[in-house]
C-alpha cells in the first residue's frame, strides 16, 4: 500500500512538470462547430484542368439590405488585429476562402500559375477586384499581407437578382472546352469572374510528363499521344517519333489500321507524302469494314471522290458486302453523281442496319435519294 501511495505520488508529480514544460503542447479536442457558417467545397474539371474553392458560407440571417457595404465593407479595411493593416474581404466567413488550379489559368484575361491561393475580394458599389494571395493558410483577413498577392484582377458585380442567395455560394456556369464561368453569390448579388485554360498546352504538357514516365513503353499510349497531335494539329516530329516507336515491333509495338492511319497522318503534316502512301496501303490491308468505311467518308470530305469510291469498292469486295460496305457504295456513288446505283445500295444497306438508330438513319438517305436528291457529304 505505501509503495503504491510512492507510486501514484511520483507519477502525478511527472505528469504536472510535462504539462508545464513548454516542449509538450496540449491538443484541442476535435468537436463540430456550431455550424453558424457551413464549410463548403465546390469544383469543377476543364479538360485536365481542376478548379477547387473552399470556403465558409455565411446566412443573410435576415439582414437583406444591409450585406454589400455594411456587413461586407466596400474597399479595405483596417480590422484591429492580427497584421492590422488595410485588407479586403475574406469572400466568405472565419477561415481563409481559397481557390485552387491545378494547371496554369487565365482569370479575366490576367495568368495565373497553378497553386492554391488565399481569396479576397475588394468591393465597392459598382465594381470589384479580386485578390489571390500567396497565404492561403490565414485566418481570414487578419493576416492579409498584400505583398503576397500574385494577381490582382477587376470585375464588375450583377446586382438586383430577383431572388435571394441565403447562404454564400460559389457557381460554375457556360462550361466550354476551355473556359468556365465562375460566380459569388449571396443574398442578391453575384460577383463573377471567367477562367480559361489553354487546352492544347496542357494537354500537351500532361502527354509529355505521362509518357516520360512507364507509359513511355506501352504501344497503344503512345500511339494515342501521337493521335492527339495529329488531331489538334501540334506537336508533329515528337508525335511521330512517338507513333515510330508504337509500330516498332522490335519494340512491342502492333500495326494496326489505326496505328498506321495517325503514322501516315503525321507523315503527311511534316511533308513526306510519298511515305504516307506507302504506309496508307499497309494500313489498308489492315483494315476492317468499319475502318476502311471511316476512311473513305474522310477521303469524300476531302473532295477525293475517285479514291474514296476505289476505297469503297475494295472493301466491299474484301468484306463481302458486310455492314457498312453497301453503305461506303451509296456514299461513293453519291458523290460521283450516280443516283440509281446509290439508291440501289442504300436499300441493302437499309436492310442490313444494325440497330434501330441505323434503320432511321438509312431509311432518311434513302428517301433523299428516291427524291432525286444527292446525299450531303
Amino acid at each position: 500500500m505505501h509503495n503504491f501511495k510512492v507510486f501514484s505520488l511520483t507519477s502525478l508529480l511527472i505528469l504536472m512538470i510535462g504539462l508545464s514544460c513548454p516542449g509538450i503542447q496540449a491538443q484541442a479536442l476535435n468537436l463540430p462547430d456550431n455550424g453558424s457558417n457551413y464549410k463548403c467545397m465546390a469544383g469543377r474539371s476543364i479538360g485536365l484542368t481542376d478548379i477547387e474553392i473552399r470556403w465558409n458560407a455565411p446566412g443573410v440571417k435576415g439582414r437583406e439590405g444591409k450585406i454589400w457595404g455594411d456587413l461586407v465593407y466596400y474597399g479595405f479595411s483596417i480590422l484591429g488585429y492580427g497584421s492590422n493593416v488595410e485588407s479586403p474581404w475574406r469572400a466568405g466567413a472565419d477561415e481563409n476562402t481559397t481557390i485552387s488550379f491545378s494547371t496554369d489559368v487565365s482569370i479575366n484575361g490576367k495568368n495565373i500559375a497553378a497553386g492554391k491561393y488565399g481569396f479576397f475580394i475588394a468591393v465597392y458599389p459598382d465594381s470589384c477586384i479580386l485578390i489571390f494571395n500567396k497565404n492561403a493558410e490565414a485566418w481570414g483577413s487578419y493576416f492579409y499581407n498584400k505583398d503576397l498577392d500574385v494577381l490582382r484582377v477587376s470585375t464588375r458585380q450583377i446586382k438586383g437578382l430577383p431572388e435571394n442567395t441565403e447562404r454564400l455560394e460559389f457557381v460554375f456556369t457556360n462550361q466550354t472546352n476551355n473556359s468556365i464561368d465562375v460566380a459569388l453569390k449571396w443574398e442578391h448579388w453575384q460577383i463573377p469572374f471567367k477562367v480559361e485554360v489553354d487546352l492544347q498546352k496542357t494537354v500537351l504538357t500532361s502527354i509529355r510528363k505521362q509518357l516520360s514516365s512507364a507509359l513511355g513503353f506501352d504501344p497503344p499510349s503512345l500511339e494515342a499521344g501521337a493521335n492527339w497531335c495529329l488531331t489538334n494539329n501540334i506537336n508533329f516530329e515528337e508525335a511521330l517519333n512517338w507513333i515510330n516507336s508504337a509500330t516498332n515491333p522490335n519494340l512491342g509495338g502492333v500495326r494496326t489500321f489505326r496505328a498506321l492511319n495517325t503514322h501516315a497522318g503525321l507523315l503527311r503534316k511534316t511533308g513526306r507524302q510519298e511515305e504516307a502512301d506507302k504506309m496508307m496501303a499497309e494500313a489498308v490491308e489492315l483494315g476492317g469494314p468499319i475502318d476502311l468505311h471511316q476512311y473513305g467518308r474522310q477521303l469524300i470530305s476531302q473532295k477525293k471522290y475517285n479514291e474514296a469510291m476505289a476505297l469503297f469498292e475494295k472493301n466491299f469486295s474484301k468484306h463481302k458486302g458486310v455492314w457498312p460496305t453497301h453503305v461506303g457504295m451509296m456514299r461513293g456513288y453519291s458523290a460521283l453523281g450516280n443516283l440509281k446505283k446509290a439508291l440501289e445500295h442504300a436499300k441493302i444497306a437499309l436492310a442490313q442496319a444494325p440497330s434501330p438508330d441505323d434503320k432511321k438513319n438509312m431509311e432518311g438517305l434513302v428517301k433523299t435519294l428516291e427524291s432525286g436528291s444527292l446525299l450531303q457529304q
